[in-house]
């Protein structure tokens, strides 16, 4: 395996991570409007989500794919069900502080 073709797995990984992200934030959001499901706490609802939707997407993408599900994928699946559930969480928030952190400051 070339550099080359680990920065492309690399790149389809992140934007992966972050549509599971995004679809989690959309539900979520939809969950949480609906009557009596407002009390549950969202970041509960969110690592429900993740650990629901990134398995059966992994699972549907193989399927399309007619390739096998080994064992060790869906651990690295439920690993990332976690990663996606935090940028859910809280990932936007983080990466505008390190926005913040890093621009030019002007030091007139």
């Amino acid at each position: 395996m070339n550099i080359n073709e680990l920065m492309q797995d690399l790149s389809c990984l992140l934007i992966a991570i972050g549509v599971m992200a995004f679809l989690v934030s959309m539900i979520t959001q939809v969950i949480k409007s609906w009557p009596g499901f407002d009390k549950l706490p969202t970041s509960a609802v969110v690592i429900v989500l993740s650990l629901v939707l990134c398995p059966a997407t992994f699972a549907a993408l193989m399927a399309w794919q007619r390739q096998p599900i080994r064992w060790y994928m869906i651990f690295a699946c439920m690993i990332a069900a976690f990663v996606v559930a935090l940028v859910a969480m809280d990932g936007w928030e983080r990466l505008g502080e390190i926005w913040k952190r890093t621009r030019y400051k002007d030091k007139r």
